[in-house]
């Protein structure tokens, strides 16, 4: 009770103070940041690695160097978008060694995203039976889809049509320039069209839905690790 109440605490702290916070050894605090960031790094890592397993892990090991380095954090920049350069060079260095390939993709050329925008995941809260078999199916789809996408195309998607960030916001996250955002952004949205036509747009914010499970499973593992770490028993 005592954990729960000290987590609920934060949770409208800034991520200034959070950071702040974590630096201190607060596990609380850690446990919101977290939480508060959990969707959009995912979705960063599952961009990369278009792997739910692979992508869980990456975030867990971004987690812990975050964890390790959040005391250099000065906020000169977002929180957030410093998390997702983390994430984004884990996952890229797993891919680098899954694949094996000079063509691996450096940060700055296919770059990750950038700070949440809390998006809201809408439920239809009277929805048949039927209906939510549809949505369901051409969710599959449309992940099955993004997945296909050019790896240039699939980063700059997910972060521009899933987490909503604009083409400012995309390019000083990925440290490229707008005008190749809105292209990557165009192009890969006209793959999906032609593959799936109008089912993009009812089933696109559904797409990679970070469930509660998830999120608790991967905010108990990072800390069930630090703590690990703290007590010296970690390798």
């Amino acid at each position: 009770m005592k954990a729960a109440s000290a987590v609920a605490a934060n949770t409208l702290l800034p991520d200034v103070e959070l950071a702040r916070r974590v630096a201190q050894g607060d596990q609380a605090a850690f446990q919101q940041l977290m939480r508060r960031h959990n969707r959009v790094l995912y979705r960063t890592a599952r961009s990369i690695l278009k792997d739910d397993a692979e992508a869980e892990d990456a975030l867990q090991e971004a987690y812990l160097r975050a964890f390790r380095a959040i005391g250099d954090f000065r906020g000169d920049a977002r929180l957030s978008t410093w998390l997702v350069r983390i994430v984004a060079n884990e996952a890229l260095g797993r891919l680098r060694k899954r694949t094996r390939a000079a063509q691996a993709i450096p940060i700055a050329r296919y770059g990750e995203d950038l700070e949440a925008v809390e998006a809201h995941m809408n439920e239809s809260s009277a929805e048949q039976p039927e209906h939510a078999a549809l949505r369901a199916q051409t969710r599959r789809l449309l992940e099955a889809k993004i997945d296909q996408l050019p790896d240039a195309f699939r980063a700059v998607f997910v972060l521009r049509a899933l987490e909503e960030l604009s083409v400012e916001e995309t390019a000083a996250a990925l440290d490229i320039p707008e005008a190749t955002v809105r292209t990557r952004f165009f192009r890969a949205r006209s793959q999906l069209r032609e593959a799936i036509s109008r089912e993009v747009d009812c089933a696109i914010e559904e797409a990679f839905a970070f469930d509660g499970a998830r999120c608790d499973r991967i905010v108990a593992a990072v800390i069930a690790r630090t703590e690990a770490a703290a007590g010296g028993t970690e390798t």
